[in-house]
């Protein structure tokens, strides 16, 4: 096991570290892509470039731990559940940013949400602040901070005021 900023590497290979290689960087651009998307003004050319870099890097994180999963299943598989969630959740939600808003709102967030789970579930442990923290913190606290963040969206969503065009 290495260990790269404080964060055990299981030494599984070059297929793994070459996916780690694309892994952190596209995680770190999504949540970044994610958070702008969310602050930027809706529908606005903001909003759609951050909205399309988040998709995007979903897109890449998703695949690349579909390969780290592979490669240790036994020890991973829980984070391939999260990941298949999350981007199953983001593709509903782009897949309806036209037509249903709403849905686009809830789709992104819980996308952004469970990317959120998967990083602190994996990393937490090794994080400083997050490593006193019980081991279920790191599966209930980004959706307990989420989710009504996530309400407030959507209740926003339903007046009108937020997404437009």
């Amino acid at each position: 096991m290495d260990d790269i900023l404080g964060l055990p590497i299981p030494d599984a290979g070059p297929a793994f570290l070459a996916a780690l290689a694309v892994h952190v960087p596209a995680g770190l651009m999504g949540v970044a892509g994610g958070a702008v998307a969310m602050l930027a003004r809706k529908g606005g050319t903001v909003h759609r470039r951050a909205g399309r870099v988040y998709r995007w890097s979903l897109t890449a994180v998703f695949a690349s731990m579909a390969v780290m999963a592979a490669l240790r299943w036994q020890h991973t598989a829980h984070l391939f559940a999260i990941g298949c969630l999350a981007w199953t959740a983001m593709l509903t939600g782009y897949r309806s940013r036209h037509r249903r808003p709403r849905l686009h709102i809830l789709g992104m967030g819980l996308s952004y949400i469970a990317l959120l789970t998967g990083f602190y579930v994996d990393n937490g442990p090794h994080l400083p602040g997050w490593d006193r923290l019980p081991a279920w913190s790191h599966w209930v606290l980004p959706t307990m901070i989420g989710v009504p963040i996530l309400l407030r969206a959507l209740r926003i969503g339903r007046t009108g005021k937020g997404v437009t065009r």
